[in-house]
């Protein structure tokens, strides 16, 4: 498949966080960039002469931009740290060292030590983070150990060496900073019980503390140590705002490979996230067209074995959005809930933005590809015999009965066909009678459609529920297109398809291009028609209120409301606007009129 154009690739790229990298001909990494916007940010580089030879000479050498979308900037950092020292990119100069980001930890030992550190060591320590603001870290660290009074020293604090009395409390003990487990001071359940407060500090679940937070700030007030309360205060704020799981880094999920799916008429895309020691090192989509009417599951397995080939993958465990047979040496996990389910998300998430640009792509390149791919969906999507080329959607509107009107709309290859959008003013209708209008103007518009021997629609679209669909069938049933024409009612509330005899209503994805199609008729039809409702009631008023007038006739009357439109415009006009469109006697008279009314 030929590489499209850099302009393309800008085009279609999402408004999303996340990060991007750069390749040059031959395939090889040459950029790892993070942005809070993609599409923003990558087009930037493409808009300037920048102010180095080295950035020059780097966006010269671009023909393939790949990019990783994320939930946060946070994460970006993160990812992007992440695939730097994994790639090693030319032309990254910073964070090609082997420094992480901070994680605070909590050893695994009796009388739990909390510090931070760079380094992860697996001895069934629990890790938290990684932090990208230290202010932050620090900020959390200050505020357990105001709370919840831990030692700090490295002593090996076993039942029997405390029993033996090898250990002497220090000076933090003697300012109140720990309680002496060292020298049995202290016993080791309520010293756990503290360490699991502060674990679920870390996990974010923090409202127990918030409260014992509170109560040492009010202490502070009480005894009038006003600076000491706003620092708890502070602490409480940034604390609340602190988010302690990253979905790029998770010490839970190491050397793990992800694979999720999403697919269409025509082609299903494969994403894969690639995890080694806890971080996203490697994400690949794959688009694979469909021969036959092949499902998820078959394509999904054959990617797998293709990708895990391609990148020699080694792992034993996989995670997968549904149940597959890869063989006894890989396991294979759906995961629920969790961390494995919040990577799995993030994977499908990619897998639906890459999609997205594919077809925003072909839509550029190729609109009748792009054409012929949405009807076919939407052939399917509606439980269709042929697909929808021509669709009408009709829409009524009248105020508590007064001027009903309504109106058609026409969509060509799912595009709006102005030139044939008609309204109709109700006739045989008198009162707010919703049906009985929908069955007249169905009626009127295909009676002369046959009459005129005009191509019908595929699909004809209510803007309604059950009653107004069953409304518009009477004259489809009298002009005995029942069968030849499919015709769907669409209620507002829950976006509710109803169908002809058929009490359940079908639901669409909400983000699915037919369901897109079908709002964007009916919002047309509602447009159009309100639009025609206005200018009728205007017209009305208009009418009324010149008539009135003494010495002002049926032509005057007409010109005055081609020219003004409305009663409040010819009302605020001068009597100079108004002579130049009737002469300056009748001018004379309105004015006069207006004036003394």
């Amino acid at each position: 498949m030929p590489i499209p154009s850099l302009e393309l690739q800008i085009q279609t790229l999402p408004d999303n966080p996340g990060v991007y990298q750069y390749y040059d001909k031959d395939g090889k990494i040459l950029y790892v960039g993070k942005a809070k916007n993609l599409k923003k940010r990558v087009s930037s580089y493409f808009n300037k002469i920048h102010d180095t030879r080295k950035t020059n000479v780097l966006v010269r050498k671009i023909v393939t931009i790949k990019h990783i979308v994320v939930p946060t900037e946070t994460d970006a950092l993160l990812l992007e740290n992440n695939l730097i020292k994994s790639l090693q990119p030319r032309y990254n100069v910073l964070l090609r060292d082997d420094k992480s980001y901070p994680w605070i930890c909590i050893k695994k030992e009796p009388f739990s030590r909390i510090f931070l550190t760079r380094r992860m060591i697996k001895d069934g320590s629990e890790y938290f983070g990684p932090y990208t603001n230290f202010k932050m870290v620090y900020t959390i660290l200050d505020l357990i150990k105001e709370l919840y009074p831990l030692r700090t020293c490295n002593y090996d604090l076993s039942e029997s060496n405390i029993n033996s009395g090898k250990f002497k409390v220090c000076l933090e003990y003697h300012i109140g900073n720990c309680k002496g487990p060292c020298e049995g001071l202290e016993p080791l359940e309520e010293y756990q019980r503290q360490v699991n407060a502060i674990r679920e500090i870390l996990k974010g679940n923090f409202k127990e503390s918030l409260k014992d937070f509170k109560k040492l700030m009010n202490t502070y007030a009480q005894n009038l140590q006003f600076e000491e309360a706003q620092k708890i205060k502070e602490k409480i704020e940034i604390l609340e705002s602190y988010q302690s799981r990253s979905t790029i880094i998770n010490p839970k999920i190491t050397n793990i490979d992800v694979f999720s799916i999403v697919s269409d008429e025509s082609a299903a895309y494969v994403n894969f996230l690639q995890i080694s020691h806890g971080s996203i090192i490697r994400s690949h989509t794959l688009e694979m067209k469909k021969k036959l009417d092949e499902s998820d599951e078959e394509l999904l397995e054959l990617a797998i074995v293709e990708l895990r080939e391609r990148f020699q993958l080694l792992s034993k465990e996989i995670i997968v959005p549904f149940e597959l047979d890869l063989g006894e040496n890989i396991r294979v996990t759906v995961p629920q809930l969790g961390d494995k389910k919040q990577i799995l998300d993030l994977s499908i998430r990619n897998a639906k933005f890459y999609r997205i640009e594919q077809l925003k792509q072909l839509q550029i390149v190729d609109p009748d590809r792009h054409v012929n791919r949405i009807m076919a969906q939407m052939q399917k999507d509606l439980r269709l015999s042929s697909e929808p080329r021509h669709i009408e959607c009709f829409d009524n509107s009248n105020i508590q009965g007064t001027n009903p009107v309504a109106a058609c709309v026409v969509f060509k290859d799912g595009k709006p066909s102005k030139k044939d959008y008609r309204h109709f003013n109700v006739k045989t209708v008198v009162g707010p009678d919703d049906f009985a209008s929908m069955t007249e103007i169905v009626y009127r518009r295909y009676k002369r459609l046959l009459d005129e021997n005009e191509p019908l629609p595929q699909l004809i679209i209510i803007d309604g529920g059950k009653g107004q669909l069953s409304a518009a069938l009477k004259s489809i049933d009298e002009l005995g297109l029942r069968g030849k024409i499919a015709i769907i009612g669409i209620a507002k509330r829950l976006e509710e398809l109803f169908y002809p005899g058929d009490s359940i209503p079908l639901y669409l994805d909400k983000k699915s291009e037919t369901l897109k199609v079908i709002q964007q008729l009916r919002n047309e039809a509602h447009r159009f028609g309100i639009t025609f409702h206005r200018d009728k009631r205007s017209k009305a008023a208009l009418n009324s209120s010149v008539e009135s007038i003494p010495g002002i006739g049926e032509k005057t009357m007409l010109a005055l409301i081609q020219h003004f439109k409305s009663v409040k415009r010819l009302k605020l006009a001068t009597e100079k606007e108004i002579s130049d469109v009737i002469g300056v006697s009748k001018a004379k008279k309105i004015v006069e009129f207006y004036k003394t009314n």
